[in-house]
């Protein structure tokens, strides 16, 4: 048994309010208790006690010896049925949403900051055009134009014998194939946009705390900078009581603490409309691109000027959608809750009125035109992949720009994490649109290989083929890091084997030496500090699918050919891995998005399958859709407001002392929510992380909100804090303050993970590693919860005794009609 920890001082009512971490947890959990009652809250995120402690403020005495424990649950946030499995579908928006938050810390440079955020922007838009223009390949291009304009390939499929052209119907004309099969592109921006708007107004529509948040008001947001943040707010001048001016002392906030930060209504409205315009004007430009180009060699004049007229239509409109995403960012200094005129909310019905009409352009009668080759148009995805590129070179100098004005060793990549996953991004996107391309041009066309003229169909563009034949060639260049790394792992838990054993030696007495606990131990550290590599692993990652994609844009572009076909009349060799590479590509392109989908699925009903993954995925979740909006909701603009309002209100109603307990995820939630408290509650507010990736990751990967000065600051401005980590932990680590005296120490440990080596008298059974779990098992969660409280200034007596007459008083924005249900 563990020694009793130690009881806090009476100091009046205490609370500990428990945040769990990655992959959720159950309030029975949390609370260790099978019965729980829900204080406040819905079936999506709520705060739940157990059952005798629901009255506790009307019962201080009873709770002398330790806080009153109270859980919030948030998983339901970012799980919830398989079909949520369908927003990884939307995982490259989610990917470059990121990048837009690892921008680099510095100081001043508010051009290049507002640069970096319409780069970002601006890539993120090329992904909704290239999501489309893949659905455009396969509907319009290898379904309507080719096949259904192929007699093979039609008369093997009998749902698609009415478009055949070989039975002369009326849709057998390419323009009407054309306009029919404009739908499912069409329909798939519809579904995009009704998601997001979905998604809005439960997330982004949100109001968060306002001026009037209980114990005191937020911080007066500064002037706007325009766009992104990209300038740090300053008071400006007053007037005193005579009409003097006065000069107040400039008051920056970290940007967590800024009072629009999780309010995104404004941007994420004005982008969705951006994206979806640019979606629809994408499938109307595919219909009327190839109409114009036919109706140019016709007779008809009238046609011809129609065709024209649609195009500089098209362009113009294009341009708009480019204003809109470039001319604002977000807006973080004060709560934006405006929309944007009528010009900009109206711009994707007038994109789908434009489509309509260039579907009725497309469906005039042209009884001599025969559809042959490929669609026009395919030069749109070498015109993507390459601005894709260019913005990724742009992105990096801009990045490197930030980053030299205020270096930091500890931050990824020296600045270049946000190219690094935007790149990734890109790559992810080609990966989706170019394996659903490859799977239907294999399946149309039998037996042959898409473009090698074996069957009955062209298929897709040249350039899908080459960038599925350098996939093969970049899992052959990941295995040389991947076996360093390894080499690496086994090396370090060989060179931690002794440290092990006289770490334990040192604190338990007759330790009996077993090479296979010691090697099971220092496997474990070793393997934990993979994490720190993984900087460096991406970096080679996307380096090198940026030089594979430029060699693809390059091979394509001279051969004019697939790599098979390119190949041809050169050596053996070279001619056989060419075949190779392309072939096994197509394939494992096509494999990837399957098991990419399926493997999602399974990760939304299977708990331990989503821990897995679930750190990933709730990173990427937390930040707020600055730069796509079809990116999946961020549920933090829901989360960081109710733990905001549960401690503002807490401590504004009892005056007691508050604990918030983050594990994980959670002590980056809590880290948030207590930047977003006022000042005045900030002082009767403790926090305690364990298992946290506050430094480890958000610290390094974000640095300009994580980052060495927001943590000190954090630290400097909570009551107290105090973080716990253990070596064995993949996730979880130290946060690093106080070591140079700069702000109070926070860090302890790292723990002893096992608790024990071997086999003790207090503990007969052997213990297991627990690594990123259990924290809570440890004694020294306990002892540092109690510290903590101790140093909390006690409850003022006049909310002491009123807290026990003000049971129902408002808690948060929502009624407390929920309270009493219990749950088992």
């Amino acid at each position: 048994m563990s020694p009793e920890p130690p009881v806090p001082s009476g100091g009046g009512a205490a609370l500990e309010l428990l945040v769990h971490g990655v992959g959720g947890a159950t309030p029975q959990e949390m609370l260790a208790d099978p019965y729980t009652v829900r204080i406040t809250g819905d079936e999506t995120a709520a705060i739940h006690r157990r059952p005798d402690d629901e009255e506790a403020e009307s019962h201080p005495k009873r709770y002398e010896d330790g806080p009153v424990p109270e859980a919030y649950c948030w998983s339901n946030l970012t799980s919830g049925n398989g079909a949520r499995a369908l927003w990884l579908l939307l995982l490259p928006f989610m990917v470059v949403n990121l990048a837009h938050w690892m921008r680099p810390a510095t100081n001043g440079l508010a051009r290049t900051q507002r640069l970096y955020g319409v780069f970002v922007r601006l890539l993120a838009l090329t992904l909704t055009v290239l999501l489309t223009a893949g659905a455009c390949e396969v509907a319009l291009d290898l379904v309507a134009w080719q096949c259904a304009g192929s007699a093979g390939c039609a008369e093997d499929r009998a749902w698609l014998g009415f478009l055949s052209a070989a039975r002369d119907g009326w849709w057998a004309q390419p323009g009407r194939r054309l306009a029919l099969a404009a739908l499912v592109p069409a329909l798939l921006v519809a579904l995009l946009w009704y998601l997001s708007n979905r998604t809005w107004s439960a997330y982004e529509a949100q109001r968060p705390p306002t001026d009037s948040v209980p114990g005191g008001s937020l911080p007066e947001p500064g002037p706007e900078a325009g766009d992104d943040d990209a300038t740090d707010a300053c008071e400006g001048p007053a007037r005193g009581t005579a009409g003097e001016s006065v000069q107040r002392t400039p008051k920056v906030r970290p940007a967590l603490g800024r009072p629009g930060f999780w309010y995104g209504r404004r941007l994420v409205a004005r982008l969705r409309a951006a994206h979806t315009a640019a979606g629809f004007l994408t499938v109307a430009g595919a219909i009327t691109g190839a109409t114009a180009r036919h109706d140019r060699g016709a007779s008809s004049a009238v046609r011809e000027g129609a065709g024209w007229l649609l195009q500089s239509t098209l362009v113009a409109g294009a341009l708009v959608v480019l204003w809109v995403v470039c001319s604002r960012g977000r807006s973080e200094r004060r709560r934006d809750g405006t929309l944007d005129n009528a010009v900009i909310s109206r711009l994707p019905a007038v994109s789908l009125a434009l489509l309509g009409l260039c579907v009725l352009y497309a469906a005039w009668s042209r009884p001599e035109w025969v559809s042959a080759g490929t669609l026009p148009g395919a030069i749109t995805f070498p015109v993507l992949v390459l601005a894709q590129g260019v913005l990724v070179v742009a992105l990096a100098a801009a990045a490197l720009v930030l980053h030299r004005r205020a270096p930091h060793a500890r931050i990824a990549l020296l600045g270049l994490g946000g190219p690094a996953v935007a790149m990734l991004a890109c790559a992810l996107a080609g990966v989706m649109t170019g394996g659903v391309a490859q799977r239907v041009g294999d399946w149309l066309d039998g037996s042959g290989t898409p473009g090698m003229g074996e069957g009955s169909i062209v298929g897709p563009p040249v350039l899908l083929s080459w960038q599925a034949a350098v996939i093969p060639v970049l899992l052959v260049l990941l295995l040389i890091p991947v076996a360093l790394l390894a080499v690496r792992t086994v090396r370090t838990a060989r060179r931690l084997a002794p440290v092990v054993e006289a770490e334990y030696g040192s604190r338990e007495e007759k330790v009996t030496p077993d090479s296979v606990r010691t090697r099971r131990i220092a496997g474990a550290r070793a393997r934990a500090e993979l994490t720190d590599a993984a900087p460096w692993l991406v970096g080679l990652v996307s380096g090198a699918t940026l030089l594979l994609g430029v060699g693809a844009v390059l091979g394509a572009w001279l051969s004019g050919d697939v790599p098979g076909r390119a190949a041809e009349g050169g050596p053996a060799l070279v001619q056989s891995v060419a075949d190779t590479a392309q072939a096994l590509g197509s394939w494992l392109i096509g494999l990837g998005f399957i098991l990419f989908v399926t493997w999602g699925r399974r990760a939304y009903r299977d708990p331990s399958a989503r821990r897995t993954i679930g750190i990933l995925w709730d990173v990427g979740t937390f930040w707020p859709r600055a730069s796509h909006p079809f990116a999946p909701p961020c549920y933090a603009e829901r989360a960081v407001p109710d733990l905001t309002w549960r401690m503002a209100s807490w401590t504004a109603r009892t005056g007691g002392r508050l604990v918030i307990s983050g594990h994980s995820q959670g002590s980056v939630l809590a880290a948030a929510a207590v930047w977003q408290l006022p000042e005045g509650t900030r002082h009767r507010v403790a926090l305690l992380t364990y298992g946290s990736p506050l430094e480890r990751l958000y610290g390094r990967w974000f640095p300009a909100y994580f980052g060495a000065g927001p943590l000190s600051d954090l630290g400097r401005e909570v009551h107290c804090w105090r973080n716990l980590w253990r070596a064995t932990d993949p996730i979880g680590g130290p946060v690093r303050l106080g070591a140079d005296g700069d702000a109070p120490a926070v860090d302890r440990g790292p723990l002893k993970d096992p608790l024990a080596y071997g086999r003790t008298e207090r503990r007969p059974l052997p213990e297991p590693i627990l690594g990123h779990s259990e924290y809570q098992a440890d004694p020294a969660f306990a002892v540092e919860r109690a510290a903590l409280l101790d140093r909390l200034p006690p409850a003022l007596p006049a909310q002491r005794d009123g807290a026990a007459t003000d049971r129902g008083a408002p808690e948060s924005p929502r009624s407390q009609g929920s309270s009493g249900r219990s749950s088992a």
